[in-house]
């Protein structure tokens, strides 16, 4: 009789102790950041042709289209592991080399408005749809990551699964951060002015 009780007491504080929960939802997690990589990678696949298209026009900022190149070259030579999710350091290595490549793209569309033969071209005109839907895509592939790590993070350290958590070496995650927060917290300059 006293076994059964044991057994039974075990089951339920086993039950309480959320390691089902961790392996959820760090599967959820890894397959969340594998929609951010893909989209990712949907984007560093369009550079090359937006790089190709906009080098026909001659007159175009050509260290412009050297910093979108070399842009897309660090983004893509940086080896993303399941292990990167769990290394801050290296999470921020490679968030900083797509927040480059982002900024380069960001720059790359702002300079094309100057050459009305680029805007008028139908191919550039739709690798550039392409590349603002990829750039959608990328943000929602993102807010899904954050919110299974958001997910992941409380579990970790929420009592009692965090006993759980410090038995089974479950630490929480990185969040995933705005590379500029200084800059973009700061509100727009307008200048009517200008000319």
């Amino acid at each position: 009789m006293k076994r059964w009780i044991l057994m039974l007491l075990a089951a339920v504080l086993l039950s309480g102790c959320g390691y089902n929960d961790f392996q959820r939802l760090d599967e959820q997690t890894k397959s969340a950041w594998s929609e951010v990589l893909n989209q990712y990678q949907r984007r560093a696949d369009l550079v090359p042709n937006i790089v190709a298209t906009v080098k026909g026009e001659a007159a175009f900022e050509q260290d412009t289209l050297t910093k979108v190149i070399e842009a897309r070259a660090k983004a893509t030579s940086i080896q993303v592991t399941p292990e990167t999710l769990n290394d801050p350091a290296a999470f921020g290595k490679f968030q900083a080399a797509q927040g480059e490549l982002g900024s380069a793209l960001s720059r790359l569309m702002m300079v094309s408005e100057q050459y009305p033969n680029l805007k008028a071209n139908q191919g550039f005109s739709d690798l550039r749809v392409q590349l603002e839907g990829t750039e959608n895509r990328i943000t929602v592939a993102r807010n899904r990551y954050i919110q299974s790590v958001q997910d992941y993070n409380v579990l970790a350290r929420s009592f009692p699964s965090n006993l759980t958590a410090m038995v089974f070496s479950y630490a929480p995650k990185p969040a995933f951060a705005v590379q500029n927060e200084a800059a973009i917290s700061a509100p727009p300059v307008v200048d009517f002015n200008k000319k």
